[in-house]
């Protein structure tokens, strides 16, 4: 049987509509276990994102993205939102990775990665923008301020996202009781962070440096700090520094006014016993040191050593008690008995023969000035010649 052109001819494009069917459905089949794998992001404002869609196997089907505002991005490697910002990074069967420069809090939000699958498929990534916390300010501090005064500092810092968190410090103590405010910002996305430091001025604080730092996580644990030099004014303080814990007759002491305060004390004046020093002579005033020569009992005496400068006043006294000179001993040597002894003898010896020598000259001179010793003695004895 043969069969006309005609027929063939409408024979072979059914068995093409045919094969291509069953081609289709098996492409469709093969993609049916396949979803697009995404993950979510978090960039600091004006950083970049990076958005990637991955396929383990797909058979040449399609993947876009597409924004917030279900527009798209891209499709496959077509660009399709007008945005200078936004750029192709990687486009294949098996990705598709686009980047957003110069990302601002308004480009948060949930972004989809579709696969044109039969049917399509998505996979939600979530941008989320971290707001960048400004440089901290502290206010409140007017310089200088008396002690005894009470202070409020407080330290603010806007456009965090979320809130940034404050902590207080005094040189590199941490201040744990302060008071923290947070208020959200008219865009309604970032936030107005302050704290206030409340405490009473004291001559300690005079120096110190109060710091206000702002953690948080878009500042890559480099935090922000404000730094504020407190500077306290207050009255002198005064101290007596003697020279001799026990001054005697006749000798000298000095006397050291040490003052401290700020602004820094006036010279200081020294008084005795409520008047002025009543020997100007032997008590000589040398900045804040006064020394008193040649002690004697008239010095005894409160002396007194007053501090002003232009917050206040202050004094302090001290009693000075003038000693008798200390009893010293001469020392003593002590000579043995034997000793003692035989000197006396040569002495006595010696002036015996000198007073011979001058009252008996014209007597004979052969006569012998000495007699022999006692039996078991070997010590001459003198004996008077005729």
């Amino acid at each position: 049987m043969r069969l006309r052109p005609s027929a063939l001819l409408r024979f072979y494009s059914l068995c093409g509509l045919l094969i291509q069917a069953a081609a289709t459905k098996n492409k469709v089949k093969g993609s049916q276990g396949q979803f697009p794998l995404t993950q979510n992001v978090t960039v600091v404002e004006g950083g970049t994102a990076n958005l990637t869609c991955r396929v383990d196997q797909n058979d040449n089907t399609s993947l876009q993205w597409s924004n917030p505002a279900q527009q798209t991005l891209y499709f496959d490697d077509k660009k399709a939102l007008r945005d200078n910002r936004i750029e192709l990074v990687r486009a294949s069967w098996h990705e598709l990775s686009i980047s957003v420069s110069d990302v601002s809090l308004s480009d948060e939000g949930q972004y989809t990665c579709s696969l044109f699958t039969m049917p399509v498929k998505t996979s939600k990534a979530f941008l989320t923008v971290l707001g960048v916390p400004e440089k901290p300010q502290i206010s409140g501090f007017t310089s200088p301020v008396m002690e005894g005064e009470r202070m409020q500092l407080t330290c603010k810092t806007s456009g965090s996202k979320p809130a940034a968190d404050i902590r207080w410090f005094k040189n590199d103590k941490e201040i744990k009781d302060v008071k923290y405010l947070k208020e959200e910002d008219a865009n309604r996305r970032t936030f107005t962070v302050s704290s206030t430091l409340d405490f009473r001025a004291d001559r300690s604080d005079d120096g110190v440096v109060v710091s206000c730092r702002v953690d948080h996580e878009s500042l890559n644990s480099t935090p922000q700090i404000a730094r504020q030099v407190l500077e306290i004014h207050y009255t002198p303080s005064v101290k007596i520094i003697s020279s001799s814990s026990w001054p005697e007759e006749g000798q000298s002491i000095v006397l050291t006014c040490e003052s401290k305060g700020k602004p820094l004390p006036e010279p200081v004046l020294w008084t005795k016993d409520g008047g002025e020093l009543p020997d100007p002579e032997r008590m000589v005033v040398n900045g804040r040191d006064l020394r008193i020569s040649f002690l004697n009992k008239t010095d005894n005496g409160t002396y007194r050593c007053e501090a002003t400068n232009p917050i206040g006043q202050n004094s302090t006294e001290y009693v000075l008690i003038v000693h008798d000179v200390s009893n010293t001993l001469l020392p003593t040597t002590v000579i043995p008995s034997l000793t003692t002894a035989t000197v006396t003898t040569t002495v006595a010896l010696t002036t015996s023969t000198a007073t011979s020598a001058t009252a008996f000259s014209t007597r004979d001179p052969g006569c012998s000035r000495w007699k022999a010793p006692d039996p078991g003695s070997s010590v001459l004895v003198p004996k008077t010649c005729p």
